[in-house]
């Protein structure tokens, strides 16, 4: 089997950001973008998406996180798109729900080639920490557009804006695993009935 690994570097007059990832890995996560519940919920999908996760970024934070979040997730898609190549033998869909506590969350993803992003969550809070809640949108939409996946996040119910907040990217990390394990049944295929995604 050839390695699923990529690295890729975005460098802008607003950020600098490295992403490594192992698609096959154990979940080992080396994280620092200046954001500590951001490098939290990034840590969710190295953990239960079983990829090995490296992110290093620096932004201008001084004006806010926008920039840096945004970038990490364009980034993190980019990275995504490199390492799973053609597709071949992969699920191709993912779904998962995950709760916590009072919250729960479903997640589907298709790794169709063509973006797009639903995402109907409200949060019940502004800020987690120092992460503005907007910029979870902005984050899976940078990701979305650079991957090419087709991503539906929803929070079912929830109370607690940091609890709302962790289910989804873990459900979004489960997901993920199941699009990109390799179906044995599927080897040599890419799975789409126009023989190309």
């Amino acid at each position: 089997m050839t390695a699923r690994i990529a690295e890729v570097q975005r460098r802008t007059s607003e950020t600098d950001i490295r992403v490594r990832i192992d698609l096959d890995g154990r979940g080992l996560a080396q994280l620092n973008t200046g954001i500590g519940f951001f490098d939290h919920m990034l840590d969710q999908i190295a953990r239960h998406g079983l990829v090995d996760l490296t992110i290093e970024a620096k932004g201008d934070l001084h004006i806010d996180g926008h920039h840096t979040v945004e970038d990490v997730g364009i980034t993190l898609g980019q990275a995504f798109a490199k390492a799973v190549g053609d597709k071949t033998g992969i699920r191709r869909y993912g779904h998962a729900y995950v709760p916590l506590d009072e919250a729960l969350s479903r997640v589907v993803v298709d790794f169709s080639g063509r973006p797009g992003l639903h995402m109907r969550v409200d949060f019940k809070s502004g800020m987690i920490g120092a992460l503005d809640t907007q910029l979870v949108y902005e984050f899976f939409q940078g990701f979305v557009n650079h991957a090419g996946v087709t991503l539906n996040i929803d929070n079912l119910h929830g109370e607690n804006a940091h609890h709302q907040c962790e289910t989804i990217f873990k459900a979004f990390a489960r997901a993920l695993r199941m699009a990109l394990e390799l179906d044995p049944r599927m080897a040599g295929v890419v799975p789409s009935t126009k023989g190309s995604l």
